[in-house]
């Protein structure tokens, strides 16, 4: 079998979607990596699987699966891998995925009982790693409200380790309209802020209802009129010297609060 060149048609039209205009316009985007290329797989959301010779070798079972499932599995050459990955070493695996963002209302209609809302969330890799936070914990969607990173960022795909693929994502440009929806949907809302007035170790009977949890930008925090829109405003106790904790941190340790109280009442 030849391997593609980046040359070809079919390479060039993936690398371009790099960049987020073109992924918007052709309704797709890259996932580079096993962790990420399986889980893309398992949703049945790819279009075509690239590979390098060295990722055949190492990921052959993968490769053969995706061939057997019916997905166009194509040898590419070692520099085409390099065009198509994103990072200093690319894997050698990207597939070409549809998106993966839904309405917002496709979330709240199944009532959900966990909702993690990042609001005005700037960087890829805090968005990914907070997708990766919310799938663990087993929060039932992720709402970027405002002017957000795209969930389809290289950076973003690799942070989630494939979780982008299993948890329901939506992008909402609005925020006020975001909070009116989860308020509709009967959503308690709860902000995180340093000053809140409930602390989380005390938060417990919050999270035997349907929760939608607001975290700040990574620069600003939270805006003051947006923080005052939530039914409460909690704060993270801490202990130590640490004056403040970031974004996928905070945002871990509030959902795994939650997770555990949530899941003990299920039980």
């Amino acid at each position: 079998m030849e391997a593609l060149s980046e040359r070809n048609p079919r390479v060039v039209f993936a690398v371009k979607l790099q960049r987020s205009a073109q992924r918007k316009k052709a309704g797709r985007f890259l996932a580079e990596g096993a962790n990420a290329v399986a889980a893309a797989l398992s949703t049945g959301r790819v279009h075509e699987l690239f590979y390098s010779t060295a990722a055949a070798e190492r990921e052959h079972a993968l490769i053969a699966g995706a061939a057997a499932a019916g997905v166009r599995s194509t040898l590419v050459s070692d520099r085409a891998a390099q065009h198509l990955g994103e990072t200093v070493t690319a894997p050698g695996l990207v597939a070409v995925c549809d998106l993966v963002d839904v309405p917002l209302a496709r979330i709240l209609e199944p009532r959900p009982r966990m909702l993690a809302v990042p609001v005005e969330i700037a960087e890829p890799g805090n968005a990914g790693t907070l997708v990766r936070v919310a799938d663990s914990v087993g929060a039932d969607g992720v709402v970027l409200a405002g002017d957000t990173v795209d969930p389809h960022n290289g950076k973003c795909v690799r942070a989630s380790a494939g979780s982008i693929f299993h948890v329901p994502i939506a992008r909402h440009r609005d925020v006020g309209e975001t909070v009116d929806s989860l308020a509709a949907a009967g959503i308690t809302i709860l902000a995180t802020a340093a000053d809140g007035e409930v602390d989380l170790d005390d938060a417990d009977e919050l999270f035997t209802e349907p929760v939608a949890w607001l975290f700040g930008n990574e620069a600003h925090g939270l805006d003051p009129a947006v923080a005052h829109r939530a039914d409460h405003r909690v704060r993270i106790p801490i202990r130590g010297r640490a004056e403040s904790l970031n974004l996928a941190t905070a945002a871990a340790i509030c959902l795994y609060a939650n997770s555990r109280v949530r899941y003990r009442a299920d039980s």
